[in-house]
């Protein structure tokens, strides 16, 4: 898996990020140079293994460069077994679709991503899984916060 703290190559503009969860993994895909960010619909997963094929579909139809996986520590900023999972399903990720991962913290996000839809779309029923995607959008946007494109030295 790639160190968060290196620079990120500015070859790698297209993301996919997700919010890694043990039934289902919010998914979002993102763009560097534009800064922004879109949720797509969640992958179904079974105990925190992702449906493959699925996955395999969505990577193939938005052909990310890289992938962004919120990594969900404890409070304290210490590791869960939440976050060793996290951390496996993005190895996973780079030796099944030879792209770098990167692991973003995660905390609070799901918290912050209920809040978004509630305060953008009136209601708490969640059950048409809005919030994976938006948590994962969260995720992403973070992500590039962090790691802008630098566009005035190029590819690097």
């Amino acid at each position: 898996m790639n160190d968060p703290v290196t620079d990120v190559p500015d070859r790698i503009n297209s993301l996919m990020a997700f919010d890694f969860g043990t039934q289902r993994m919010g998914v979002a895909i993102g763009q560097r140079l534009m800064g922004t960010a879109q949720a797509l619909s969640p992958i179904k997963a079974k105990d925190g293994i992702p449906n493959w094929d699925a996955l395999d579909r969505v990577i193939k139809e938005w052909q990310p460069q890289g992938f962004v996986v919120g990594l969900p520590l404890n409070m304290d900023g210490s590791v869960s077994e939440m976050s060793r999972r996290a951390s496996k399903f993005a190895r996973r990720l780079e030796g099944r679709f030879h792209l770098p991962a990167y692991m973003q913290d995660e905390r609070l996000t799901s918290y912050e991503a209920k809040a978004q839809v509630i305060e953008e779309q009136g209601f708490t029923n969640f059950g048409d899984h809005s919030v994976d995607g938006m948590a994962a959008c969260l995720i992403l946007q973070s992500w590039i916060t962090e790691h802008p494109l630098n566009t005035v030295r190029g590819d690097t």
